[in-house]
Parts: structure tokens; C-alpha cells; sequence
């Protein structure tokens, strides 16, 4: 984290900062290192929670674990999330309706602060990271058969730009670049790992 960065420790403090950075921040002005996919009209909505847990010896980042047996994305960390379904009225209500349904978090106990702006993927979603407070504890289960682990990535380690690493690979015959980030025995990367990069961006202006 930047040296000059304080978190503010109450979490009502914490929702008007952070609200603050995200209506301040211009995507056309973030970093140079998130893959750039443009917007592509045939890219289906999606969303996903970007859960903060205020802690005070220092708040972290909540993200799941998905299970090995599963179809897409089997093993990947990513945030609760998925796609738009009919009943949902916008990006917020899908974010909030998947993390209920994947780690049994109650709507009720986020405090929403803001959105970030929709992120591509390779895969043809357009996911908008929905971003809320909570506190702990929030009595979280993990959805058998989908869900394999919940944890916290340190927001510190988060919001430190000088943790994500640029990869290329070659796919369909082009070249395609995705960040990574690493904590502990956990290895963020692809979609999840770049719109932590745009928090991060957001939030520090790096």
C-alpha cells in the first residue's frame, strides 16, 4: 500500500471515502498494465460483490474458492458473483442475489458503496463490480458443490501495485495479456485479479 495511504478505521468513515474515490475515478485514466478489452455489445450483463471486510487490524478482501469438480472454472478464485438472471433489476440486486445464494451473505449486513466499471472477459461477459462494506462476523457458509473456500486477501496487499504481474499467453492465435496476484497458497488471476487492479486503481489513483 502506498506510504502515504490511511485507511480510515470506522466503517462509516470507510463508506464515504471509499463511495468518494469510486464516483471520482475516470476508467478512461487507469493503469496501463489491465488488459484493455473494449466493450462488445454482444457480451452478456453479469456482476459480481467485491466484498470489504472492515476489520480493525486492518480490512481485507473477501473472495471464494470455486470447487474442483466444476464444469467452467474449476478451482479459480473469483468474487460471488455470476450472470443477470430475469428477476434481477440491476447490476447490484445479481451481486447481492449470487452472494446470498453462494456464500449465504445477507443482503442486509452489506453496506454498498459503489460500482467499478464493467470489465470484459474473455469469455464475453460484461461484469460490473458491485463494491460493499461489511463487518464481521457475517455467518458465511460455502454453497456445496459450487463453492470450495471462502478467505480474505489482505486490502493492503490489494491496493499495493506493485504486487500484480503481467502475463501474455497465446490464445486462437493472439496474443492476450491477464494479471496475477499472489498471497499465501493463493493465486489470483484472470478477471478476478484485473478488477482488483481497477480497485486499486481507483482507490490509490495508481
Amino acid at each position: 500500500m502506498p506510504p502515504s495511504l490511511i485507511l480510515p478505521p470506522a466503517l462509516p468513515d470507510a463508506a464515504r471515502w471509499l463511495s468518494d474515490c469510486l464516483a471520482r475515478f475516470d476508467p478512461g485514466q487507469q493503469a496501463g498494465d489491465i488488459p484493455d478489452r473494449h466493450h462488445d455489445a454482444d457480451a452478456r450483463p453479469a456482476a459480481v460483490l467485491v466484498p470489504l471486510v472492515w476489520r480493525p487490524d486492518g480490512p481485507g478482501v473477501l473472495l471464494t474458492r470455486r470447487t474442483e469438480g466444476l464444469r467452467h472454472h474449476a478451482g479459480q478464485i473469483s468474487f460471488p458473483g455470476g450472470k443477470r438472471e430475469p428477476g434481477d433489476v440491476d447490476a447490484v440486486a445479481c451481486a447481492l442475489r449470487e452472494a446470498q445464494e453462494e456464500i449465504a451473505l445477507a443482503p442486509h449486513l452489506v453496506r454498498l458503496v459503489g460500482e467499478l466499471p464493467p470489465y470484459v472477459t474473455i469469455t464475453g461477459f460484461s461484469v460490473t463490480p458491485v463494491v460493499g462494506l461489511l463487518l464481521p462476523p457475517a455467518g458465511l457458509v460455502p454453497q456445496p458443490g459450487e463453492v470450495a473456500e471462502i478467505f480474505e486477501l489482505p486490502l493492503d496487499r490489494v491496493l499495493d501495485v506493485r504486487q500484480y504481474e503481467r502475463h501474455t499467453i497465446e490464445r486462437d492465435g493472439r496474443l492476450r495479456h491477464y494479471l496475477s496476484l499472489s498471497h499465501g497458497d493463493h493465486f489470483v488471476w484472470g478477471a478476478t485479479a484485473a478488477m482488483l487492479r481497477i480497485l486499486a486503481c481507483a482507490v490509490t489513483g495508481r
